[in-house]
C-alpha cells in the first residue's frame, strides 16, 4: 500500500500549488529589511527597536521548524498546514494594520509560527508525492522557491515601500494566502502510512529546552555585531544559555518515546552530512544574498532598487536552471553534483575576490552575482535529496523539518559572520592603509598638494584640509571594499571545507530511486 500510493491530483499541479505557499513565506524573511526606516519612523520607534521586527519572526519561525514533524502527528499533516497558512495570512494582515511596534511586534511572532509550518510541509509534501527517482525534478521546484524567494525579497521590498506604503509588504499576502488555503483545501490529502498519534502527549521539557535555546542563539546572531559579541555580558549570557540547553535537549530526546525531535536520524551518516551541507548552503544563500546588495549601496551609491535589480539576473537564471539540473539528478548520482557544486562555487567566490572593484558597472555586477548563482542547483537539490536516502517514508516530516531548520540556522550564521567581518576587517585595513598616509611620506605629502590645487582651482576654500577630509574618506571606502573582498575568501573557504564532505558521502543510484551504493 505504502509503495503504490500516488497522490489524487496530479503531483505537478499539487507541487505548484503548495509552492505557492512557501514563496509566499520565504519571501517575508527579506522583504522587510529593507522597509526598516520607514517602519521605525511611521511607528515612532528608534533604528534599533525595529530591527526586532526581523528578530522576532526568526526567532519564532525557527523554533517551530524543527518541531513540525510532531505537530503533523498531532494535527496531521492537511490540517496543519492549512492552519499554518492560515495562520500566516492573518498575521500578515494585523501587521499590515499595526498601529504600533509593540503589537507589530507580536504578529511577527505569530507570523513566524505560521511560516515556520509552510517550508518543510512543502518539502515534505513533495518527497511523498513523487517517487524516489523522480524527487529530483520536484525539489528544483521547491529550491526555486527557496533560493529566488529571499533574492528578490529586498527587490520587491524596495519597490513597494518607495512607491506606496511598507503596510503592502505585509497586505499582499492576503489575497495570496486566501488562494492557496482554498486550493490546499481541495487537491491536498494525507498519505495513508502517515499516522497520527493516538494520544496527544506533549513533550514540556523538550519544548522548554528548544524555545529557550533556539530563541536564545537567535537573539545571540541577530544583536552579535550590534553589542561587539563577547565583549558584551548580554552575549555572553545567550551563548552560555543556548549551548547548554541545546546539548541537553539532544540528551533528553534521546531517551524519549515521543520526541519533539527526532535526533535518532542523525544516526544516518548521509543524513548528517547532508544537514550539514544544507546548514552551509543557508549560510552562503544568505551572505551571498547581503554581501552584493551591501556592497553596490554602500559603496558605490546605488539605491535599494537598484541593487535589487542587479541581483534579479542570477535569480532568473535560477528559475530555468533548477528544473535541469532536477532532470540530471535523476541521471546522476548525487555525490557528483555535490562535488561539482561545491567546487564551482569555490572558483566563483575566489573569482569574485580578483573582479569586486569600486569601478565596475552595474552590467559587471549582475554578471558577477550571475556566476556566483549557477552552481547553487548543483548543491541544493543533490543535498536535499541525499538527506532521505536510506530513511523510513513515514519520517519524511521530520526530514523536511530538520533539513529547513539547518538551512534557516545557517543563514543567520552566514549573515552575522559577513555583518562581524565586514566590520573587523575594514577596521584592520584602514589602520594598515592609514600607516601609509603619513606626511612624511613623498608620495603622499604630493597627492594632498596635488588634490588641494585642483579643489583651489574650483574656488573651494581651506583646499589643504578638505583634500586631507577627502582623501581620509577615501581610505575609509578602499578599506570597506577590501573587507568584501575578505568575505568573499572566506565564503570561498567554506565551499572548498565542503568539497572535502562531498568525498565522504556515499553514492546513490539515481536510477533506483536513491538507493545507497556500497562499492
Amino acid at each position: 500500500m505504502t509503495e503504490t500510493w500516488k497522490p489524487k491530483f496530479n503531483p505537478w499541479l499539487v507541487t505548484i500549488i503548495v509552492s505557492v505557499a512557501a514563496f509566499m513565506e520565504l519571501l517575508d524573511t527579506s522583504i522587510a529589511n529593507v522597509a526598516l526606516p520607514h517602519i521605525a519612523g511611521n511607528l515612532g520607534a528608534t533604528n534599533d527597536e525595529s530591527l526586532w521586527v526581523l528578530t522576532s519572526y526568526l526567532v519564532s519561525n525557527a523554533i517551530i521548524l524543527p518541531i513540525s514533524g510532531w505537530l503533523v502527528s498531532v494535527f496531521g499533516r492537511k490540517r496543519y498546514f492549512l492552519a499554518s497558512v492560515a495562520l500566516f495570512t492573518v498575521s500578515s494582515v494585523v501587521c499590515g494594520m499595526a498601529p504600533s511596534l509593540g503589537i507589530l511586534l507580536l504578529a511577527r511572532v505569530i507570523q513566524g509560527a505560521g511560516g515556520g509550518g509552510l517550508q518543510p510541509m512543502v518539502q515534505a509534501i513533495l518527497a511523498d508525492s513523487f517517487p524516489p527517482a523522480k524527487r529530483g525534478v520536484a525539489f528544483a521546484v521547491f529550491g526555486i522557491t527557496a533560493i529566488v524567494a529571499p533574492a528578490v525579497g529586498p527587490t520587491l521590498g524596495g519597490w513597494i515601500t518607495d512607491n506606496y506604503s511598507w503596510r503592502w509588504i505585509f497586505l499582499i499576502n492576503l489575497p495570496v494566502g486566501i488562494i492557496a488555503a482554498a486550493l490546499i483545501w481541495y487537491v491536498l490529502e494525507d498519505p495513508p502510512f502517515l499516522k497520527r498519534a493516538a494520544s496527544i502527549r506533549i513533550d514540556y521539557i523538550g519544548f522548554s529546552l528548544l524555545a529557550l535555546g533556539i530563541g536564545s542563539l537567535q537573539v545571540m546572531l541577530d544583536k552579535g555585531q550590534e553589542e561587539a559579541w563577547f565583549d558584551s555580558r548580554f552575549i555572553t549570557i545567550l551563548a552560555i544559555l543556548s549551548a547548554v540547553c541545546l546539548i541537553t535537549l539532544v540528551v533528553w530526546e534521546l531517551f524519549q518515546k515521543e520526541p519533539i525531535i527526532d535526533v535518532r536520524l542523525f544516526k544516518s551518516s548521509n543524513f548528517t552530512m547532508a544537514n550539514i551541507m544544507m546548514f552551509t548552503v543557508g549560510a552562503v544563500l544568505f551572505a551571498g544574498t547581503v554581501l552584493m546588495p551591501q556592497y553596490l549601496q554602500t559603496l558605490m551609491g546605488y539605491s535599494s532598487f537598484m541593487a535589487g535589480l542587479a541581483m534579479s539576473l542570477g535569480a532568473m537564471v535560477l528559475f530555468f536552471e533548477m528544473p535541469l539540473v532536477g532532470q540530471l539528478s535523476t541521471r546522476v548520482p548525487g555525490k557528483y553534483l555535490l562535488l561539482g557544486g561545491w567546487a564551482t562555487l569555490a572558483i566563483t567566490m575566489y573569482t569574485s575576490t580578483k573582479v569586486l572593484n569600486l569601478g565596475m558597472n552595474f552590467g559587471s555586477a549582475a554578471w558577477l552575482r550571475l556566476i556566483q548563482s549557477l552552481p547553487l542547483p548543483f548543491i541544493f537539490i543533490p543535498a536535499t535529496m541525499a538527506a532521505y536516502i536510506g530513511i523510513p517514508r513515514e519520517k519524511s516530516n521530520e526530514v523536511a523539518g530538520m533539513v529547513n531548520f539547518m538551512r534557516n540556522i545557517g543563514s543567520g550564521v552566514g549573515t552575522s559572520l559577513v555583518a562581524t567581518m565586514l566590520a573587523r576587517r575594514a577596521q584592520v585595513h584602514q589602520t594598515m592603509l592609514v600607516s601609509h598616509t603619513s606626511w612624511a611620506d613623498p608620495g603622499f605629502r604630493e597627492a594632498v598638494q596635488g588634490f588641494a590645487a585642483k579643489l583651489a582651482h574650483v574656488g573651494v576654500l581651506d583646499a589643504q584640509k578638505q583634500a586631507l577630509a577627502r582623501m581620509y574618506a577615501l581610505v575609509q571606502v578602499q578599506s570597506t571594499a577590501l573587507a568584501f573582498v575578505d568575505a568573499y575568501w572566506l565564503v570561498a573557504a567554506g565551499a572548498t571545507v565542503m568539497i572535502a564532505l562531498a568525498i565522504l558521502m556515499k553514492k546513490n543510484d539515481p536510477h533506483a530511486g536513491g538507493r545507497v551504493s556500497l562499492h
